[in-house]
């Protein structure tokens, strides 16, 4: 029983590991700033790039910034649609 038990740890352990490790990859990429679409909806973005690191509103325009210096993707929403967006370091 226990050599089946640490047969099955063994196989499934690299299985965990890359479920990990795609959960924490990197999504601020050019590839995907590259789909970002004006009139896109705050959903889709996050959907994307996942949450994002800050949000800010001002009247009715929320900016967010996904990312940490030097790689960052900053998108201004109206109305929970993209408005305009900008990038650094990608």
């Amino acid at each position: 029983m226990k050599q089946r038990l640490r047969g099955m740890t063994r196989a499934l352990l690299p299985a965990a590991l890359g479920l990990i490790l795609a959960a924490c990859e990197n999504k601020v990429t050019r590839e995907n700033y590259d789909k970002l679409a004006i009139g896109m909806e705050y959903s889709k973005v996050v959907e994307l790039l996942g949450q994002p690191e800050s949000c800010q509103s001002v009247v009715s325009v929320k900016s967010c910034v996904w990312g940490k210096d030097p790689k960052t993707i900053s998108v201004q929403f109206m109305g929970e649609k993209i408005l305009f967006y900008s990038n650094t370091g990608l």
